[in-house]
């Protein structure tokens, strides 16, 4: 037996196993992505953003409250204002519009 045919019958045996960790490469990431086990850098910041909403308008609700604890009553535009001023984050720049609106909802519950 030549190593020509040697190599040859190692290939007949180990083509199937490799065929089929080909196939597992390409598709175990389309499918695990698929069904939804994988994070994407979008999904993450997303999250992320929508975490630190709640966080600010928590806190910016609490703070409204203290100054007008019968915020419930006021109309949505005075609402969006009080949470307009209470919004703003120590240390930050400008309040972030979802954050404005979030703690806006908040009072009126």
């Amino acid at each position: 037996m030549t190593a020509w045919e040697n190599a040859a019958s190692k290939w007949t045996a180990a083509k199937p196993a490799a065929i089929a960790l080909v196939i597992g490469l390409v598709a175990g990431p389309l499918i695990s992505n698929a069904i939804g086990w994988q994070v994407t850098g979008g999904t993450a910041r997303a999250e992320l953003h929508a975490g630190l909403v709640e966080q600010q308008a928590v806190i910016c609700e609490a703070r409204a409250r203290a100054d007008v604890p019968t915020a419930a009553k006021l109309d949505w535009d005075a609402r969006y204002a009080l949470a307009g001023k209470w919004a703003v984050m120590p240390g930050s720049g400008p309040a972030d519009s979802d954050v404005t609106s979030a703690c806006a909802r908040k009072l009126a519950a």
